[in-house]
């Protein structure tokens, strides 16, 4: 079972209950983990960018941000995705991708609810212009305009700075929505560790793409993306937005330096 998880390998043998720590090391003394690992080099701006951030909102009630994010997913899972044990002297298993692209996903986390996830129409790039259309279609009047004037005036919209996200028509755009000032965010650039909905969409791949899972449309994979996310509870959730303050901790701790995830 290349690439297999410790738990999959030790149930394929008809063996459970054996805790994680156990059966890893049982796994080492016959076989290794590898997965690259890939992160936007840091410079000394950035990390005092990433310091600043963390002062800034060291005091904030992360229960009123709204963290979002967009992900894409393929039909065979993202390049380097597939993870798992492999028998000393063996070779990872070739992986032969079938197109580019894929299906683009947005979704927001907030205290202990997940807001989407919304799909991009398939085509479409996301400037600044169909990024506002899209939260307008989608975040605007599926979700935010449900919610009470006092949540409204206190959620902090959180967004990265791509592009599409961080431009003046967009900002300008989202300013008229009501989200500026101290309503938006601001973001310190490179860096997806300190958002957590990043986990999210870590959650979500290992159970689209668990087992070398593969898909034959597009749609498919998208339903998939909605099962998952339907699964991931509420609790769940809090967790990952709870986090924040010990990410804000262990960044200022690193001196801006990544943080683990």
């Amino acid at each position: 079972m290349p690439l297999a998880t410790s738990l999959a390998i030790f149930q394929s043998c008809n063996i459970t209950g054996v805790p994680k720590s156990t059966r890893c090391a049982i796994l080492r003394d016959m076989a290794k983990v590898r997965k690259a690992e890939r992160r936007p080099p840091l410079n000394k701006t950035h990390k005092l960018k990433r310091q600043d951030w963390a002062k800034k909102y060291l005091k904030t009630d992360f229960s009123k941000v709204l963290w979002t994010d967009e992900m894409r997913v393929s039909l065979d899972g993202p390049d380097g995705w597939a993870r798992g044990w492999i028998g000393k002297g063996q070779r990872a298993p070739v992986r032969l991708r079938r197109q580019r692209g894929g299906v683009l996903v947005w979704a927001g986390i907030i205290k202990d609810e997940l807001v989407g996830p919304f799909r991009v129409e398939d085509g479409v790039k996301l400037n600044s212009q169909s990024y506002c259309q899209f939260l307008e279609d989608t975040f605007f009047k599926q979700w935010y305009r449900k919610k009470s004037a006092s949540f409204k005036k206190n959620m902090i919209f959180m967004q990265d700075n791509a592009p599409s996200h961080a431009s003046k028509y967009s900002t300008a755009w989202l300013a008229r929505k009501g989200i500026k000032e101290e309503k938006l965010m601001t973001w310190p650039p490179c860096s997806p560790d300190l958002n957590p909905i990043e986990n999210l969409w870590s959650i979500i791949k290992c159970e689209i793409y668990k087992e070398g899972k593969r898909y034959t449309s597009l749609n498919s994979v998208w339903e998939a993306v909605v099962a998952a996310a339907r699964n991931v509870d509420g609790e769940q959730i809090k967790t990952l937005t709870e986090s924040m303050d010990g990410r804000l901790v262990s960044v200022l701790a690193k001196k801006g330096g990544y943080i683990g995830r």
